[in-house]
């Protein structure tokens, strides 16, 4: 399983399926992050924590946590 956190700088993905359950799944829902939208991976900051990524036209920071939440492909 290949997680967002996983990919490469300058990447483009499609989400597969979000895990986890109740307000994490939602928020990161409520960011725009569903299945079947393409993300693309703009930056990561210097330690690995955030990741910049673009959503739907606009730029989204994603904590490794809960990157690590929606599976790619």
């Amino acid at each position: 399983m290949k997680t967002l956190k996983d990919v490469k700088v300058g990447d483009t993905v499609t989400v597969v399926k979000l895990h986890g359950e109740g307000a994490l799944k939602r928020r990161i829902m409520d960011m725009g992050v569903t299945k079947g939208t393409e993300v693309y991976v703009r930056k990561v900051a210097p330690l690995g924590d955030p990741i910049e990524v673009t959503v739907r036209g606009y730029e989204l920071s994603i904590r490794k946590g809960d990157a690590q939440n929606i599976e790619v492909s």
